[in-house]
């Protein structure tokens, strides 16, 4: 049976923020809240500690097993089992300067593994499990082990993690595995872990552990190059939850609800939805679908069984989700039973997914759910800014979380968004030449995002993502270019047809995409072909291009300039390279990063004589 959350309906949904401003004689605009931030917890153990005192037969944590029933966690348990890991991990000597790397994804001995070491202050670092499986040469694996120094290596399946684990042994480092390969691996079983006596130890390292205790590295997903570790200490992410409490009010009315696949290797899914869930004394149930074709009936499934009280997604995902709950009665009506919001983040969504999702609300409980998003990064634990407002359309980030200070910098036409708080990274581990670059004379981390009012001098109605102020350039006729908001509108002229793009036409006469096209929907625009014919013969199809022309024409007639005309496209049928550092297994596509790695389709794509893959007004 499954633990009982009280299913009575808050009293609030947002907190007030409300946003004081001050201009600056050079132009610099500071945004903050007029509420301090109230005290927050010196650890998330320590807020795992009090719901195991308070409730401790809440369920804390689910995942399916290989039965299809659901294995379920305490908080009580919880709290008991990281203690007996942290003694073994303290009985190996780990720090931050050797602390554990996890290879696999997200899990209860993963989860109970990351608690552990921040019990006793042995930092943790999540890996993708891409560089583990998908990546072909390792490489971002190397990079890690020689930049973070782990002396313990973490796979909850050591099957699926079998030949980056190999690697990881050849260097003389100790790994550990959950399932039944620890034999054939030569590796550490993890009930071994959990079998160890806790220690006197254990309870002096718990008594030290505080606020600027590192509880985590996270690793960024890099723009041309390899990863950083970003240093997370307990202040960041606990200042962080009191923020979004203090925002999204309704999760002190109730213990929240979640079902949530978005990967602990990624600030969002491990910071902010992970947390939320713990430091809320919720329940997460532990999607292990994605947004993909081959994933989402899984997530369906869980969905049918689970009604989430908020519910977190990639654009991808909500776009990937829609169509069964347009189709499926049952399914809707239980999704939207208990859900108080809707909660996007790691792209812009687009204004049909928005609407869809509203309408199907609508008619489902007859009142639309509030849609809303965030403004962070990795180096912000990771929400600066939240919309906390039912507002009418996508893009809004909202206003600073209170405790952040907002510094809006003029840079070249735009407001380029800085940040201070309790809830920004001290730095990147081991790299000061990097961490020194990131924060201006006053200390505030420079994000790279730009940022303008959502209504015109009205900061309560909260701030929009401008772009990114190092993707934007200016065409040859110095006319710039805002790379952030034109890709977003244009990938969602083009839905299904298109995965995403990336912006092109520094010192050109127009602007471009390099298209990354929907296998499936494009196959679908020429049924005369075999289903075995090559997708790079696909793309090159003249009924294909033909229907690329056709929308893209569309989209041209209601552009209101050269900077926000598409002019040509290159449909490219390899997709984005996780190596190359292209993508992420999140979905984000990396501009910088694809326009470096495929100058010649730029080169193609403005050629006199147009490849066979481009489609040109």
């Amino acid at each position: 049976m499954h633990a009982t959350i009280p299913a009575t309906a808050p009293l609030r949904l947002f907190g007030k923020l409300d946003p004081v401003v001050e201009s600056r004689p050079d132009g610099v605009i500071v945004v903050r809240s007029a509420k301090p931030l109230p005290h927050y917890s010196a650890s998330l153990v320590d807020r795992l500690e009090h719901w195991a005192k308070v409730t401790p037969n809440r369920v804390f944590l689910a995942e399916r097993t290989k039965t299809g029933a659901w294995r379920e966690l305490t908080y009580g348990a919880a709290f008991e089992q990281i203690l007996h890991i942290g003694a073994a991990l303290l009985a190996r000597d780990l720090s931050e300067e050797e602390p554990v790397l996890i290879l696999s994804g997200n899990g209860i001995d993963h989860a109970l593994m990351s608690l552990a070491g921040m019990a006793v202050g042995v930092p943790t670092c999540p890996m993708s499990t891409a560089y583990s499986t998908i990546s072909q040469d390792l490489g971002k694996l190397t990079y890690a082990l020689d930049l973070l120094t782990p002396r313990l290596v973490f796979a909850a399946d050591g099957k699926t993690f079998g030949r980056a684990l190999k690697k990881v042994k050849e260097r003389g480092i100790e790994i550990c595995v959950s399932d039944d390969t620890a034999a054939e691996l030569g590796a550490t079983p993890f009930q071994s872990l959990l079998d160890r006596p806790i220690s006197s130890a254990v309870v002096s390292a718990r008594s030290i552990v505080g606020p600027d205790t590192i509880a985590k590295f996270l690793l960024t997903s890099g723009s041309t190059g390899y990863p950083k570790a970003v240093t997370n200490t307990q202040r960041m992410i606990c200042a962080n939850q009191a923020q979004l409490a203090e925002a999204l009010a309704f999760l002190k009315d109730e213990p929240p609800v979640l079902v949530d696949w978005l990967p602990w290797a990624h600030t969002f899914g491990s910071n902010h939805n992970f947390g939320i869930a713990l430091y809320n004394g919720g329940t997460l149930y532990i999607d292990e679908g994605k947004p993909v074709p081959a994933g989402i009936a899984q997530t369906i499934a869980n969905l049918r069984e689970i009604a989430p009280t908020i519910y977190f997604n990639v654009p991808k995902g909500f776009e990937a989700l829609l169509p069964h709950l347009q189709a499926d009665e049952d399914l809707r009506r239980q999704f939207f039973s208990r859900l108080k919001l809707l909660f996007y983040a790691g792209a812009g969504l687009s204004k049909p997914i928005w609407d869809a999702y509203r309408q199907l609300s609508i008619e489902t409980i007859g009142r639309p759910i509030a849609f809303t998003t965030s403004l962070g990064s990795t180096e912000t634990a990771p929400g600066a800014l939240i919309g906390v407002r039912d507002a009418d359309r996508p893009g809004i980030v909202g206003v600073p979380h209170k405790g952040v200070e907002l510094k809006l910098v003029p840079n070249a036409g735009k407001l380029e968004a800085r940040l201070r708080g309790p809830n920004i990274t001290p730095g990147y581990w081991r790299r000061p030449d990097l961490t020194q670059g990131v924060f201006d004379d006053e200390g505030f981390y420079l994000m790279g995002d730009a940022l303008r009012l959502a209504e015109p001098n009205n900061f309560a109605a909260g701030f929009e993502f401008d772009g990114r102020v190092a993707e934007d350039f200016k065409l040859a006729t110095g006319t710039w270019v805002s790379v952030g908001p034109l890709r977003t509108e244009f990938v969602g002229a083009f839905d299904p047809l298109i995965k995403d793009a990336a912006v092109t036409g520094h010192d050109r006469d127009d602007v471009g995409m390099l298209v990354f096209p929907d296998e499936e929907a494009t196959r679908r625009l020429a049924p005369h072909l075999p289903p075995e014919t090559p997708f790079e013969e696909v793309v090159c199809d003249q009924t294909v291009k033909d229907a690329f022309q056709e929308r893209l024409a569309a989209v041209a007639r209601t552009a209101t300039g050269s900077s926000a005309r598409v002019a040509r496209i290159a449909l490219l049928a390899t997709p984005p390279s996780i190596d190359l550092g292209e993508a992420t297994d999140k979905g984000s596509l990396n501009q910088r990063a694809v326009l470096a790695n495929r100058a010649p389709d730029i080169e193609a794509l403005y050629a006199p004589d147009a490849g066979p893959h481009v489609v040109r007004l």
